[in-house]
Order: structure tokens, then C-alpha cells, then sequence
């Protein structure tokens, strides 16, 4: 069957290519105790795959304390070094995500890991995963503020790639991601990973990275497009 190949590939790092979600959870919960409280499950799920600034707003509106800029810079201070110790480990992959980066540069297609985790943090995962898959990297501290769920990364990934949004496909794992990539126009294909995302006429949901083919990318291409057509009819 002949199927049409998007322009690029657009991944995402934490809980898409490599399992650090565990690590940040490891992290939070140390910095919640740092702060005196204990963080809940429910505003766990909430923060995956979210900027520094929502991330704390979640954090201490769920221990009950008041965020002000001295306590933000404080705590996120804390958290990055804590982080960083903790990417200086092995990190683990995800399952099927080394074959699957090597399938897509095998297609020849160009490609961006587009992460929220900053740039210092993103080149300590780096250092682990590779520089030799992407083409590009965005991190988390350079897109004027606008991080996930803002389309503004993936806008700036396939800027750089010089590339239209509308012809790329990102791989999320979040709710969070997922809309952001979407919101850029992007085919999103999601395997979720510690929370569940709802399925929806745009998204190709799969449970793994294991096994991921080109077809895949056309599908995940072709639902965007398929979506862009509906929207305008």
C-alpha cells in the first residue's frame, strides 16, 4: 500500500524516549518534603510533561502554600540540582525507543527532540541518548516563555527544520504534549506513559514505540490532515 511520508519527525524526550518521568517523580516528592508536605498522586499526574512555572504553581497549590517569585526561584533552584544529580545515572529507555529512533532516521526524514526540560537538563539526557538522531533540539527555557502545552516549541522545531508545522508528525506521551503538538498542527502519534491520555480524532494512539513503522508516521500524517479538511469543510 502506498502511504505518504510527513516532512519530519518531532520527538519528545521525558517519558517518550527515555523513562525520567520516574526521575522528576523521585525529585518532586523530594522537594514537596524539602517544602515540608507530601506531593499528592492526583497533582503528580497533573504536572507530567508541564513548563517549570505550571509545574510549581501545581506543586505548591497542592501543599497548601502561597507561590511568589522568591519561593519559585528557590524551589525550582532545588528541583534542577536535584535533577541533575539524578541525570547524572543511567536513565532508562523506553521500550522500543532506540529501534525506533533508528527506523526514522532510516527514512531519511529530518528530525527535533522538543522537550520541557531545560536546557542544561536536556543536554545531561542527551549525553545518554545521543545527539546523532536529531537534527535539532528545543528545550524548555528557549521558547520565550511559551512552553507545552503551548504550540510554541513544535512551531519553533519545524521552524529551525525549515519545514510547515502542518507536514510534521510529533511522538508525545502526555496529555500535555500531545495538545501542544496538536495546537502546532502537527499528527501526534501518543504512547502513554504515567497517565492515561483520552483518545481523539487526532491522535494515533499506541501502547508502544516497539515495533513502529513508517506506516505509523503516514497514519498519524494523514489523520492531521484529515482533521485540517473536516475543520475547513
Amino acid at each position: 500500500m502506498e502511504f505518504e511520508l510527513p516532512d519530519a519527525v518531532l520527538w519528545d524526550m521525558d517519558g517518550t524516549l527515555v523513562d525520567t518521568e520516574k526521575l522528576w517523580e523521585i525529585a518532586l516528592g523530594e522537594l514537596a518534603e524539602h517544602l515540608g508536605g507530601r506531593l499528592s498522586r492526583e497533582a503528580r499526574a497533573k504536572i507530567v510533561g508541564t513548563n517549570s512555572l505550571q509545574t510549581m504553581r501545581l506543586l505548591f497549590a497542592d501543599l497548601g502554600r502561597e507561590l511568589t517569585d522568591e519561593s519559585y526561584a528557590e524551589a525550582n533552584g532545588w528541583l534542577e540540582a536535584r535533577m541533575h544529580e539524578l541525570f547524572s545515572g543511567d536513565i532508562p529507555w523506553r521500550p522500543g525507543a532506540v529501534d525506533a529512533l533508528q527506523m526514522v532516521r532510516e527514512t531519511g526524514l529530518p528530525t527535533a527532540l522538543v522537550t520541557s526540560t531545560v536546557r542544561p537538563l536536556a543536554e545531561r539526557a542527551l549525553d545518554h541518548i545521543g545527539r546523532r538522531w536529531f537534527d535539532v533540539t528545543v528545550a524548555g527555557d528557549e521558547v520565550d516563555g511559551k512552553n507545552k502545552p503551548h504550540p510554541r516549541p513544535y512551531l519553533r522545531a519545524a521552524e529551525l527544520l525549515g519545514v510547515e508545522p502542518g507536514r510534521c508528525v510529533a511522538i508525545e506521551d502526555s496529555p500535555v504534549g500531545s495538545s501542544a503538538a496538536a495546537a502546532a498542527g502537527c499528527g501526534v502519534i501518543v504512547v502513554p506513559n504515567d497517565v492515561p491520555v483520552e483518545p481523539g480524532p487526532s491522535l494515533l494512539v499506541l501502547e508502544t514505540l516497539a515495533g513502529l513503522r513508517p506506516d505509523d508516521l503516514s497514519a498519524a500524517f494523514r489523520l492531521a490532515q484529515d482533521g485540517r479538511q473536516a475543520r475547513s469543510a
